[in-house]
């Protein structure tokens, strides 16, 4: 991959967004996902102050500050929105809610309910585009703003079960049991996050990742059908739209199925789970794709030499490539911060 000398000079000062497009950088960018979180206090204080989660990411302003709140203290190369991958469903016409030390809950779920029964209720996500632009108009010039959204297997296993499952069993027999169905429940996630990931893109986003963190559960033959089908779709519909932004694919637990995923889905780059070999990763990601990723959240938690050895090693197998630094999964909320302090300076040392 190359990038133009039109897109050159429109990434000059964003290292971050011209290693999207193609560009290796000797120092590669860096941000973590779930930087925005419960592993900073002045979130932590924030969040009691709100209330919930919910009344927090709805809160443009005070989403907009959840978003910057990392970036003013570790000065990350790419801001990530704060907000949920739930808000999809919710918008579709799920209630959505955050209970204290449970997981997101959705209802009706749609094993007992069906599609048709939902109210749609898209003004749901009027308040994320309101901080996306709030956040664009206050981030420094030299940091990427990424925007995401939950990839539709993912979405569709918290959609039919009402909650996170360990083994997402339930959509998956529902998957089997009737793919016409379930195919509808993909189709709807699919053309809405098109929608979206669209309008975040216009209201400032810089570049957009797909999270699918549930991918690793599914077999060869549905990953196909329920992973690489509807995300090369979303490529598609966004690219139609928005050729220029930048698409991140993140299909957590793929592990031999990754290279299939990058070569058939048509995003730009890929992020990999800290369970992948990122020598093996790099000599079977087709060639010149950027990667991203793929520290242990664990080992950041570890600190010390445990922490530089296993940065190092990510380090060296992507260093001939376009490589953005990053965790396998998010930062875990008793990370302490003199680690990530620690992380920062071994990466940007190199």
């Amino acid at each position: 991959m190359s990038i133009t000398s039109e897109s050159k000079s429109l990434t000059a000062s964003k290292t971050l967004l011209a290693v999207l497009k193609g560009e290796r950088k000797a120092v590669p960018p860096i941000w973590l996902m779930r930087q925005a979180g419960r592993y900073l206090p002045e979130y932590r204080a924030l969040r009691a102050d709100k209330g919930g989660f919910l009344a927090l990411a709805t809160d443009p302003e005070a989403a907009a500050e959840v978003t910057l709140q990392p970036i003013r203290r570790f000065g990350f190369d790419g801001a990530i929105l704060f907000s949920d991958i739930l808000m999809v469903p919710w918008a579709m016409g799920q209630d959505l809610s955050f209970g204290v030390g449970e997981g997101p809950r959705l209802a009706p779920a749609l094993v007992d309910a069906t599609l048709a029964s939902l109210q749609p209720a898209l003004g749901r996500l009027e308040p994320v585009y309101a901080t996306v632009a709030k956040v664009a108009a206050a981030l420094p010039p030299a940091t990427t703003f990424l925007g995401f959204a939950g990839s539709p297997w993912t979405v569709a296993t918290y959609m039919v079960a009402g909650q996170g499952s360990k083994d997402q069993g339930e959509t998956r027999r529902a998957a089997y049991a009737d793919p016409s169905a379930f195919a509808e429940i993909i189709d709807a996630i699919t053309a809405l996050t098109i929608a979206y990931l669209s309008s975040q893109i216009d209201a400032g986003v810089e570049a957009v990742q797909l999270f699918d963190s549930w991918a690793g559960s599914l077999s060869p033959a549905q990953f196909e059908r329920w992973v690489i089908a509807p995300n090369a779709a979303i490529v598609a519909g966004l690219k139609a739209r928005h050729p220029d932004t930048p698409i991140i694919g993140f299909p957590k637990g793929a592990g031999g199925k990754l290279p299939a995923y990058a070569r058939e889905t048509g995003v730009d780059a890929l992020g990999l789970d800290e369970t992948v070999d990122p020598e093996w990763a790099n000599a079977h990601v087709p060639e010149g794709m950027p990667v991203q990723g793929n520290l242990d959240p664990l080992a950041l938690i570890a600190g010390g030499a445990a922490l530089d050895d296993a940065i190092d090693r990510v380090l060296a197998a992507f260093a001939d490539r376009p490589h953005i630094f990053n965790l396998g999964h998010g930062i875990l909320p008793d990370t302490p911060i003199a680690h990530v302090e620690q992380l920062l300076a071994r990466v940007r040392m190199k």
